[in-house]
């Protein structure tokens, strides 16, 4: 298979000839519209400073879990990938391990965005392959040395406008205010407000970050009073540094409305040691109650990103850390454990919520009735495991009969990988292309109304659920 695939202009679109005419179309419209990121994972120092990125295998094989858990699945050990607590691989040895699996991503939404960043982005001219690996590690190296090929030259070619990073509650926020004040840079590089360490009894470090939370700015007050009241005062703190949304990776979606002497128990009963099972589930949900409350007030838009299982292989987690591939999807239930926040703040004025999940089976069931009723719900873009090709797609014709296209978020590249965003939002603009063109295809759609959408989807859902 000929690396040429990665450049061909009809990748993604329909096969059926007058199908795909229409989408070529509608691709075209919005092929040069600015990149609006609203979530992702990207290192707001790396941007400040200009940092040069790393050799081929640092930046996009090692810390990458898209990668490395599907060879790992082939059995290669992760310290061969990644390393471990004792060892650090030898950098070339990881890209010839990569170019060794990389036929085991074919057909894979990890090998198309690779793909497509090797032709566009580093300028590959032959097919990553075993025989090609040090031919390839090379070329990539040399690309990394070019002065151009520094962080914010390359927000700049890939016409990024907006970047969302995610930070931590007591993070000084520098990075974005020299960003932010820098007259040479012009594009816009805005915090979000990510607690879930603080809110979650379960970590580890739950605890030791409630005592530098309430100490920073918990206004003298001690307890679970000054545990809100720094909560709420750190999120000011965000939103004066240009933060429009504040996430929350939570287990489940679970909401529930207690009273202040109540969540005060239970909150001694954490900070103690004493809570149980049952206790950490209800003190999440009802601080996720508390943070929809919150956003209520201070405008920050509320994400939700809930139901996979944590680092499944406990061995895994004990010699490599958290984010090494073994975080797995599970069911989750929406319509009842949203319901407690929905009832009081589900129709309050400016609040927006944007729901995603990583099971498929509650888009048209749960998630498009859902966002078809209340005002402040708006559903997420497919993510993690969803946000592929296909996958997309499905979620586009579960969600569109029930909510239409004004209810959804825009896209979400959610990712730490630099190089990757172009590519990634280019194959959801291919992907909303490809289905509008059938909608016109169909006769369900105007090709005039289909050209209104696809600016809207691509350029207008992120601005307008994202306050931007």
């Amino acid at each position: 298979m000929s690396q040429s695939i990665a450049a061909n202009p009809d990748r993604l679109l329909p096969a059926d000839p007058g199908t795909r005419s229409i989408a070529r179309d509608l691709l075209q419209r919005v092929q040069d519209l600015p990149i609006i990121s609203p979530h992702g994972h990207v290192d707001a120092a790396v941007i400040e400073h200009n940092t040069p990125f790393p050799d081929p295998a640092a930046l996009l094989v090692s810390p990458d879990h898209y990668v490395t858990r599907l060879i790992h699945a082939s059995g290669v050990p992760l310290d061969r990938l990644r390393g471990s607590n004792t060892s650090e691989p030898d950098s070339r040895t990881v890209w010839r391990e990569f170019c060794q699996a990389w036929p085991l991503f074919e057909g894979t939404a990890s090998g198309y965005w690779l793909r497509t960043q090797f032709d566009s982005v580093f300028g590959l001219q032959q097919e990553i392959s075993a025989e090609t690996a040090d031919a390839s590690y090379d070329a990539i190296s040399a690309k990394l040395l070019e002065p151009g090929f520094r962080p914010r030259q390359l927000f700049k070619d890939f016409n990024i406008e907006v970047l969302a990073t995610t930070d931590d509650p007591l993070d000084s926020l520098a990075s974005h205010k020299a960003i932010a004040e820098d007259p040479t840079f012009h594009g816009r590089v805005l915090p979000t407000f990510r607690p879930d360490a603080y809110l979650n009894i379960a970590h580890p470090a739950w605890s030791a970050n409630v005592d530098r939370l309430i100490a920073a700015a918990g206004d003298g007050a001690t307890g679970y009073a000054g545990y809100i009241a720094a909560l709420q005062n750190r999120r000011r703190y965000f939103v004066d540094h240009g933060a429009v949304s504040a996430d929350h990776g939570v287990r489940t979606p679970a909401t529930l409305k207690l009273d202040a002497g109540d969540a005060a128990k239970l909150f001694d009963r954490a900070r103690s040691g004493q809570a149980t099972a049952r206790d950490r589930e209800d003190f999440e949900a009802h601080m996720m109650y508390q943070m929809a409350r919150m956003s209520v007030e201070d405008g920050l838009v509320m994400t939700i990103h809930p139901g996979s299982y944590r680092n499944h292989h406990e061995p895994t987690f004990n010699a490599y850390g958290a984010d090494t591939g073994h975080d797995i999807p599970f069911a989750v239930n929406y319509t009842e454990a949203i319901r407690p926040l929905l009832q009081d703040f589900g129709t309050a004025k400016d609040f927006h919520l944007v729901l995603f999940t990583l099971d498929e089976t509650v888009f048209s069931r749960e998630l498009a009735p859902l966002a078809g009723f209340y005002p402040s719900v708006y559903l997420g873009a497919p993510w993690w495991f969803l946000d592929a090709p296909d996958a997309m797609l499905r979620f586009r014709s579960a969600v569109t009969e029930t909510a239409g296209f004004s209810r959804s978020s825009g896209f979400i590249d959610d990712t730490r990988a630099f190089c990757s965003i172009p590519a990634r939002h280019d194959a959801s603009r291919r992907i909303e292309a490809s289905f509008l063109a059938r909608l016109v295809a169909e006769h369900r759609v105007s090709e005039d109304r289909a050209h209104e959408l696809i600016v809207d989807l691509v350029d207008g859902s992120p601005r307008r659920v994202f306050k931007l």
